[in-house]
């Protein structure tokens, strides 16, 4: 389950981590509260901008084992933050703003089909049999075929 949470992270499928924020945020607030005088509204926001900073480090591979006690891992990241003075919401690095927005303008270049396909699988959560149900394929094998298709022209755009 953890390593397949991480390989989902990897691909842009932020589910986990939007479900993670709506699960914690409250008792995320109570701890910025009692530990830092934060009140609510800074604590979600600083809760926001640690998980982006964790999917950050999954993406770029400078994280490649899940954390066993995520929440505990999460927690210290956001004191992390806190202990030095990192502005909230900074914004993203030239170089990875630059590489993400090149990968909207390759994927938006694929048909309609494939992204939708793309985007059930690595951003719904879709596994290969709702997928296929999803897109009205006879099974799951065809989706999964589909998905590796739309993979490959996905990446011979970006190699070009």
């Amino acid at each position: 389950m953890l390593a397949e949470t991480l390989t989902h992270l990897r691909v842009g499928n932020q589910k986990f981590l939007t479900d993670f924020y709506q699960r914690s945020r409250l008792l995320f607030a109570r701890w910025a509260q009692r530990q830092h005088k934060l009140p609510p509204a800074q604590a979600h926001e600083l809760l926001q901008d640690t998980l982006l900073d964790f999917y950050d480090q999954v993406a770029d591979g400078r994280l490649t084992i899940m954390p066993t006690d995520l929440r505990a891992h999460i927690y210290g990241m956001a004191q992390q933050r806190l202990a030095a003075g990192v502005p909230a919401q900074q914004p993203l690095p030239a170089a990875e703003a630059s590489r993400r927005q090149r990968l909207l303008v390759l994927f938006n270049q694929l048909g309609a089909d494939c992204q939708q396909v793309l985007t059930y699988f690595y951003f719904s959560g879709y596994n290969a049999q709702t997928l296929g149900a999803k897109m009205g394929y006879p099974n799951a094998t065809v989706a999964r075929r589909q998905k590796n298709s739309c993979l490959r022209k996905l990446y011979d755009l970006l190699t070009k």
